[in-house]
């Protein structure tokens, strides 16, 4: 498989830069096997059935991108320099691993200062990543990087317009509990208490896992044969009860579906060669490209990705590469809006897809 083998053709227009208003409002193309159905979010209570598992990301953004100054003394006298941060993960020992801009003007030793309450000693500078400690913990700094960051909007969105107070709430699920992501599992933005509720009430049940999405989602694949590009990795959990939730729908006939490829990677790491769920607490740096076969998805709800990505991959492994052409032929087409803050997809395979 070559990297060229997932190109397609982007009109830059189709880039959303805000999100659907409602949420519900979104498009929806519904592919069952080979036909394609153009719906809204909103119609999801009538497309899911009884029985059917939706498995929901529950990671948290944190406002992960910071501004800040660094001064340092010279012979001239002190000199200031302007350091823009976006932090990617936390240690074991608290501090924090991080990208900077311009990387060049740091040196280990040198405090960042955000605002009058944050601020960071870079302790380690290694490649294109720094590590910082900051002088706060606990709920005394997530209060203060609340304050003075900024949500981390994906570089395609970054490179149109600027974040601001909206994206606090825009790029943020309604079911986010656990903080630690540094991008939002983006198929579940277009959910809102009200259409979860009228879905429920259906019949479908919900189950709640963690997967802490990584800013390694969004970097491109450098190898031309796909097969030796290296996924970053991310940390998850899935818990004995969301196990036993999901054990219990296989066996009673039901249908697995995650809603957005963090939940399904995630799922699809924790789950036995047998198509069991099994607890799992750890990372992932699992990669799905055709071939992989599935042991615990049915179908899956995402949005329309990028050229030439691993989530262009993951949905062509669990379609079909040719339907997915066919899928995002359409989407192109019929001008479904693309990646974060875009529509959505239903993708249910049919059996020869999953073979």
């Amino acid at each position: 498989m070559k990297l060229e083998d997932f190109d397609f053709h982007l009109p830059e227009g189709l880039i959303a830069t805000r999100p659907a208003r409602p949420r519900t409002a979104a498009r929806l193309l519904l592919a069952e096997g080979d036909r394609i159905t153009d719906r809204h979010v909103y119609d999801l209570v009538d497309i899911f059935q009884p029985g059917d598992r939706l498995i929901l990301n529950n990671t948290k953004v944190i406002p992960a991108r910071l501004t800040g100054t660094r001064t340092r003394a010279t012979g001239q006298g002190e000199v200031s320099a302007k350091i823009e941060v976006t932090l990617l993960e936390p240690g074991a020992d608290g501090s924090w691993s991080a990208l900077a801009k311009p990387l060049r003007k740091l040196k280990p030793g040198e405090t960042v200062v955000f605002s009058d309450d944050l601020s960071a000693e870079v302790t380690e500078i290694a490649e294109a990543q720094l590590r910082l400690k900051f002088n706060l913990t606990g709920p005394d700094f997530d209060a203060a990087l609340n304050a003075a960051g900024a949500m981390p909007l994906p570089p395609y969105i970054a490179a149109l317009r600027a974040p601001d107070e909206a994206d606090k709430t825009d790029y943020q699920t309604v079911f986010a509990r656990h903080s630690g992501a540094v991008a939002a599992p983006t198929a579940s933005l277009h959910f809102t208490r009200e259409l979860l509720e009228a879905i429920h009430a259906k019949g479908v049940e919900f189950t709640e896992v963690t997967l802490h999405v990584g800013a390694g989602t969004f970097l491109p694949v450098k190898v031309d044969d796909v097969e030796k590009h290296h996924m970053h990795s991310e940390w998850g959990e899935v818990t004995e009860q969301a196990a036993a939730e999901m054990n219990a729908t296989r066996a009673a006939g039901g249908r697995i579906i995650p809603v957005g490829t963090t939940a399904l990677r995630l799922i699809e790491s924790a789950a036995a060669e047998d198509g069991t769920m099994r607890a799992f607490r750890g990372t992932t740096d699992i990669f799905i490209y055709p071939g992989y076969r599935f042991r615990m998805t049915d179908a899956l709800m995402t949005n329309f990705h990028l050229p030439k990505s691993t989530l262009v991959m993951l949905v062509s492994a669990l379609m079909g590469t040719e339907r997915i052409r066919r899928i995002y032929a359409h989407a192109v087409e019929t001008g479904y809006r693309f990646f974060s803050y875009g529509d959505s997809s239903l993708l249910i395979p049919g059996p020869r897809a999953r073979d």
